[in-house]
Parts: C-alpha cells; sequence; structure tokens
C-alpha cells in the first residue's frame, strides 16, 4: 500500500515552505515516526516523520522546491522490501560479476605480483570503485572478508588511517651560499556566493516593508539600574530554589511593558486598512538569536503570568532557538516586542517594527555612568530604552509616557506589584 508524505498543516500567516533536506533516497527503507526530510518556512524549520514503516518508493519534491500546506512530497511502499541498492554494503566480499575479456596480454604491460595483502581479483564494484578513485594498491589494504577478500570497510578504514597520518617531511637541504628568494606575498581575494535562507527572506522582506508601510520614529530614555539589582541580588538564591529558574531582568521589563500597554492601549494596537485593531490582552514577542538568525517567540497573556512563568518561558525559548525547534506556534502573534540588544554589547539602538505591530522596546548594555542624584554626582548603573513606533497611530506624548511608564517601574519596582 502507498502512504502519502505530506508537508503539515502551515499557520495562515505561512503561505508555503521550501524542502530543506532530505534524509532519506528512493529505495531506503524507513520506520514510523523516522524524520525523513526537513522543511524550512519563514519561521521556523518542521521535520517532517514517516507516517508508516516501508520504503521511500517515490520523491516528488527535490531539495529547494517550494511547497503549500498539505501538498504530497513523497510516497512510501508499505509492502516493498529495501532494493539493492539501498540496503548496506554487507556482501562486499562476494565475487564481482566476471570480467570482460582482457585485450592480448602482449599489448598490456604486465602486472606486478602482489607481495602481501589483498589481490586485486575478485573486488566488488564498490570496492573497485574506490581503489580507482583514491589510486590505491589493493595488495597493500588488508582483507578482512571471507578468503582475504577487500570488503568496502577495509578501505574506508585504511583511507581514514592515512588521514591521520603525518605528512612526511624532506630531509633538510645542504644550506647554500646563495638565500633563496622569500615566497611572494599573495592576498586571498575570493568571493563565494550563498542562497539566502528561508527565515532570511522574509526577515529583509518584513524590515523593509516595515520602512516603507509605517511612519517610524524612536523616542528614548534612560533608566536607573540599581533597585532592580538591588532586589535581584537579595532574592535571585531564593527565587532559584522556590521556582527552579534564574532571575533575570527580562521579567521585570515584560512585566513594565504590560502595565504600560494597558495605559497606552494605541502602542498594542495595529493598523489594518482603514480601522485600528485594539487588543485587550498583552502577548509580548522576545527577540532571540538562533544560529538560522533572529526569531521572536512570543509570550502569551503575559499580564497573567508570574516572573518565574515569564522566565521559565524565556529560557525555554532560548534552548529551542539554540536547537531548531522553535515551532510555528511559538512564533505566531504577538501584540508588543522586546529586543535586548544589550546582551550583545549594543549601548544605543533604533529598534525597527515587526509588522503589524505598531512599536517596539529596546534594550540596551547596562554601564556605570555618573549621574546626579539629590544634588550630588554619584555612580550609578544605567541602561538607556529605546521604543520605535509607528507614528501613524501613535503621537508623540503618548509614545514619550509610554517610556516613562517603563522608567518608572523599573527604578520603582514595587509598582510592578502595586499596579501604580
Amino acid at each position: 500500500m502507498l502512504v502519502d508524505v505530506k508537508v503539515p498543516v502551515l499557520a495562515e500567516s505561512i503561505p508555503d515552505a521550501t524542502l530543506l533536506d532530505w534524509k532519506k533516497s528512493p529505495g531506503e527503507s524507513v520506520s514510523r515516526d523516522e524524520i525523513i526530510l526537513e522543511l524550512e518556512t519563514d519561521k521556523v524549520v518542521l521535520e517532517v516523520p514517516a507516517p508508516q514503516d516501508g520504503v521511500l518508493s517515490e520523491v516528488l519534491k527535490k531539495t529547494g522546491d517550494v511547497a503549500l500546506s498539505e501538498e504530497v512530497l513523497a510516497r512510501i511502499d508499505t509492502d516493498a522490501a529495501p532494493s539493492a541498492e539501498a540496503k548496506p554494503a554487507k556482501d562486499e566480499a562476494a565475487p564481482a560479476e566476471p570480467a570482460a575479456k582482457q585485450p592480448p596480454a602482449a599489448e598490456q604491460p604486465p602486472a606486478p605480483e602482489p607481495e602481501s595483502g589483498a589481490s586485486a581479483k575478485g573486488l566488488s564494484p564498490a570496492v573497485q570503485r574506490l581503489v580507482s578513485e583514491h589510486s590505491l594498491d589493493p595488495s597493500a589494504i588488508k582483507g578482512t572478508g571471507k578468503d582475504g577478500r577487500l570488503v568496502k570497510a577495509d578501505v574506508l578504514d585504511y583511507l581514514e588511517k592515512k588521514k591521520s597520518e603525518p605528512t612526511p617531511q624532506p630531509p633538510p637541504s645542504a644550506p647554500s651560499a646563495k638565500p633563496a628568494p622569500a615566497p611572494p606575498v599573495s592576498g586571498e581575494r575570493g568571493e563565494r556566493r550563498e542562497p539566502m535562507s528561508r527565515l532570511r527572506m522574509r526577515i529583509a522582506e518584513r524590515l523593509v516593508d516595515a520602512q516603507r508601510t509605517a511612519a517610524i520614529l524612536t523616542t528614548f530614555n534612560e533608566v536607573d539600574m540599581q533597585p532592580v539589582m538591588e532586589l535581584r541580588k537579595r532574592y535571585k538564591e531564593q527565587f532559584e530554589k522556590t521556582h527552579g529558574v534564574r532571575l533575570g531582568f527580562m521579567s521585570f521589563f515584560a512585566k513594565a511593558a504590560v502595565q504600560a500597554l494597558q495605559r497606552f492601549p494605541a502602542v498594542n494596537a495595529y493598523i489594518e486598512g482603514k480601522e485600528i485593531v485594539y487588543h485587550d490582552y498583552q502577548d509580548i514577542g522576545v527577540a532571540v538569536g538562533s544560529p538560522r538568525g533572529l526569531v521572536v517567540p512570543v509570550l502569551r497573556n503575559v499580564a497573567q503570568m508570574s516572573f518565574a512563568d515569564i522566565e521559565a518561558t524565556i529560557a525555554e525559548f532560548g534552548a529551542k532557538a539554540r536547537d531548531g525547534a522553535l515551532t510555528v506556534e511559538d512564533m505566531s502573534g504577538g501584540t508588543f516586542t522586546i529586543s535586548n540588544g544589550g546582551v550583545f554589547g549594543s549601548l544605543l539602538s533604533t529598534p525597527i517594527l515587526n509588522p503589524p505591530q505598531s512599536a517596539i522596546l529596546g534594550m540596551h548594555k547596562t554601564q556605570e555612568r555618573p549621574v546626579v542624584v539629590g544634588g550630588e554626582i554619584v555612580v550609578r548603573p544605567v541602561m538607556y530604552l529605546a521604543l520605535s513606533y509607528d507614528h501613524r497611530i501613535i503621537d508623540g506624548r503618548e509614545a514619550v509616557l509610554f517610556l516613562v511608564t517603563i522608567k518608572e517601574a523599573i527604578e520603582d519596582p514595587a509598582r510592578l506589584l502595586l499596579g501604580v
């Protein structure tokens, strides 16, 4: 029976997927739930498992092709046996097919008789191919097959050992009366081209769209991090012991953002056609670096999350981003975004909107600076904050007061508990 291998159901925001890598070839056996290919979308890499045991009988899409949601990619024959070409090379020690008739001996130079090791006679096609490709003398390789015949594994082991052997150095030459000229210095000026990943192309499209379609402005402020740092120092060990997760700074900023979003709902809204769509909930995207580029998984209903919930979820997102395990659901939606360039050392930046959202908060590096407190110059850990916003929907006054609300909450964390 033939069973279809299909593209998983994609979210409405993901139009298609690109075939990234086939893990199996036609004719090879597959097991149920074994990963047989990877698909790349503009958000995540999806692993596609085999739906049944059987043999991959037909591949309908090749690497690099684009496929739609639920499109058939391949078929598995649940009744077939693996083809001979797809089976592991177990029987390579068996004698090869009789060789084609050779020209008369007079027309060929006589071949030297091997002194030791395996004879070239009786080599399987796979072994003959390896010996020919690497210009090897089969008599120099010890065979472990029946009657001392060479098998593929013998040749591969021999090649591996040759790689690990040190390269013999030529003997030092006698000193010359005239010094040899220094080799000319040649600077490498190579170039290479690599196709952009779907994620990188999507990031590029979205950033250009944001710049082209929104009236983006950025307002700045600075925040004294000392109160939060002292609070964190005082309770971090007890927090981790109680909740099993470290207390970071992002949970404070997420909670402060919720308070500001509730106070200024336009920052939590977006434009659709001639209407403004407001949200009565706060889903905050947290920008995370990954090997494939910047991704933005979303914290859902942050107003109902505890500090421990936020920290645990962010830690989980970070691990999944490193492992390429973020799902489409992890990164769908979001009403507001926080980006922390400070973890990479950024002192100040103007973040770009994450469409269709209307605002994004940029956190930066905390650095000690001289500031005036109560008429005296003191040293305090200070962070610059940046709020980029769409001026079509958010007025300058709202943007400034939004950022001031976050500043006040961070500088006086009790506000987060009292809601003031």
